[in-house]
């Protein structure tokens, strides 16, 4: 995702859920996210949560990129790329993005990164402990199905 400071520079967002319960995983912020930023991210994501089975990705030049390809072949990891202009394939990461757009890029005018990070990281805590959700019996994601480790099947959704 994408989004401006009130100054106009560019920042995007790496958004990565677990597509089981819903869990946000990770909202990574900067001026860039290339294919080792992200690779970096899901290292840590591993390192927290288990490796998942898959990846769910668009085609986006970091997600497609050699770099990325070779790092999920290494660890073991297929990835699912949606096809082309099909948004729906991929609707569980795309709800959420609709609901972060809302709700935290369109809700405040940030002044810097590291206040884009502050609101993301509050909002993140309350979207997985608190917050319900239909498609999970009303219940937030981290009530819904606790998670120790990723399951063998797991599947992490990843947009940028």
């Amino acid at each position: 995702m994408a989004d401006a400071l009130y100054d106009g520079r560019h920042f995007r967002t790496l958004n990565v859920i677990d597509e089981g319960n819903r869990e946000a995983l990770a909202i990574e912020i900067g001026t860039s996210i290339p294919s080792a930023r992200m690779i970096r991210v899901l290292d840590d994501l591993i390192r927290l949560y288990g490796r998942p089975a898959r990846l769910r990705v668009d085609n986006g030049p970091e997600l497609t990129a050699e770099a990325f390809v070779e790092w999920c072949a290494a660890q073991g990891i297929a990835i699912g790329y949606i096809q082309p202009g099909k948004p729906d394939q991929n609707a569980f990461i795309e709800r959420f993005n609709r609901t972060f757009r809302e709700e935290v890029l369109d809700a405040y005018v940030f002044d810097s990164l590291e206040q884009v990070r502050a609101i993301t990281e509050e909002w993140l805590a309350t979207y997985n402990t608190e917050r319900p959700h239909d498609s999970l019996g009303r219940v937030p994601p981290l009530t819904f199905l606790p998670r120790p480790d990723a399951p063998a099947e797991s599947t992490f959704a990843v947009s940028t």
